[in-house]
């Protein structure tokens, strides 16, 4: 039967997934953990994703053999830069690093937010590409004349799959740097970074939803047990696959609770905030995905859970002991800092405590202070002149929480869905893949979305 494989290296770890060309059920999967990275300094040596990649392949076992096309989806915004060799010169930045925010500051002093906005979609904040390049110009200049390539995370693992340098729309512009008009990167945008005045030439060719980044090599075949010469998509951003791996129309909204927060809605037309709230992302069918990320999700809930000295399921059922509301008792949960709002020295306050609060109130206000950030996300998506009426989709590793599931339903007013499958980036590359291969219509009968109805007060 053949196989198609899809990739997703997240911050914590590498998930794989060979799903049937035909009928996209789940054949056989594998996962191995990358190195934690905290706040401020977010960092990672990106050959142990490539170390990571191979040893969730090998827990694939022999189906494997039958794989016909892969394509790899990863974290956003991550600096990768390589030298001449091919080799990293230094840990790449992550998504979740912050000490760009003053270069990210710096830039939208010398260019108005709204300029910032029209060029690229996007206003700087320390999460973007851009900033990282910038604070690598002025913190290490001594490696800047040594840069060979500037790549972002999935930019490198296709990289090492297949010998190319190439890149997609969706992943291109959360760089910072893409104009989503012309397809084309802006030398004006990364003239500010300064160093050097090449950085454009040092950056990815930027492929279409359906072109072929290449062809996996042999050396590459014999790392990951493939068979060499099989197809990989341009592969793309972790968000952007996940709406692949959902199957989301125009208008319908995914929430999705990670390490970080994020909800973002498929459109058909590209969105512009000067506000900074949006991101206004492409997608990775063609169209556009405007987002709105914020730093502290699940994390939160954990830390608040630690204190109480009690596991992830436990803290869940404290949750739904305690009335919508908290009984009075609310978390503003910007414990990294936050993204959005841009407030990256942010830190996160208890309101409401009482001597008659108790440790149910504290788990229900934690998980609401996480949701209400990113309902908020939601107005702000609808306020740019994004579609937001369809479904909303509750996606990530807070999405198995009962607690989260009923306040997210509870604080939206409306039914939401839980998809059956919750690795969706990886399904979304195996999306992917599958077109690569086979066309648009091959995932026609793939029953992408499928899952549990949430009500409110359910």
């Amino acid at each position: 039967m053949p196989l198609v494989a899809g990739v997703d290296s997240s911050t914590q770890s590498t998930k794989v997934e060979l799903r049937d060309l035909d009928s996209g059920i789940l054949v056989a999967s594998g996962r191995a953990a990358h190195p934690a990275a905290e706040p401020p300094r977010s960092e990672q040596d990106p050959r142990a994703w490539w170390d990571a990649l191979v040893e969730a392949f090998a827990a694939t076992g022999d189906a494997r053999a039958d794989v016909v096309a892969a394509a790899v989806a990863g974290q956003q915004h991550g600096m990768v830069v390589l030298g001449a060799d091919g080799q990293p010169l230094r840990d790449a930045k992550l998504w979740n690093d912050t000490e760009s925010a003053p270069e990210a500051a710096a830039l939208v002093e010398g260019l108005a937010a709204e300029a910032w906005a029209e060029a690229c979609g996007s206003v700087p904040v320390a999460s973007f590409t851009i900033t990282k390049l910038a604070w690598l110009a002025r913190h290490e200049p001594e490696v800047v004349p040594a840069v060979a390539r500037v790549l972002l995370p999935h930019d490198y693992l296709t990289h090492r799959l297949t010998g190319a340098f190439v890149t997609d729309r969706g992943d291109a512009s959360g760089g910072g740097w893409f104009d989503r008009a012309t397809g084309a990167y802006r030398d004006d945008l990364l003239a500010r970074v300064g160093g050097r005045d090449d950085w454009a030439s040092l950056l990815p060719e930027v492929l279409g939803p359906s072109d072929v980044a290449g062809t996996v090599t042999s050396t590459a075949a014999t790392a990951l047990g493939l068979p060499a010469d099989i197809p990989v998509g341009p592969g793309t951003g972790d968000n952007m696959a996940a709406a692949l791996g959902l199957g989301l129309a125009s208008g319908d909204v995914a929430m999705s609770l990670g390490t970080s927060g994020t909800i973002y809605a498929v459109s058909s037309t590209p969105t512009a905030d000067s506000s900074g709230a949006v991101a206004g992302f492409c997608d990775a069918a063609g169209g556009y995905l405007p987002l709105v990320c914020t730093l502290n999700a699940t994390k939160v809930t954990d830390t608040v859970a630690s204190w109480l000295g009690v596991g992830r399921d436990g803290f869940a059922q404290l949750a739904l002991e305690a009335p919508s509301g908290a009984n009075g008792v609310s978390l503003t949960p910007y414990f990294d800092g936050e993204r959005t709002p841009n407030l990256p020295d942010a830190t996160g306050t208890f309101e409401g405590l009482r001597n008659s609060t108790v440790p149910s109130d504290l788990a229900r206000s934690a998980h609401e202070g996480v949701v209400r950030g990113l309902l908020h996300g939601l107005d702000a998506l609808s306020a740019a002149g994004a579609s937001v009426g369809g479904r909303l989709h509750l996606i990530g590793g807070g999405a198995k929480s009962p607690a989260y599931r009923a306040v997210v339903a509870d604080l939206h007013g409306a039914s939401i869905v839980v998809p059956s499958d919750d690795e969706t980036v990886a399904t979304g590359a195996c999306v992917q893949a599958a077109r690569v291969h086979s066309g648009p219509a091959a995932t026609e009968n793939w029953k992408l979305g499928a899952g549990e109805e949430i009500r409110p007060g359910s």
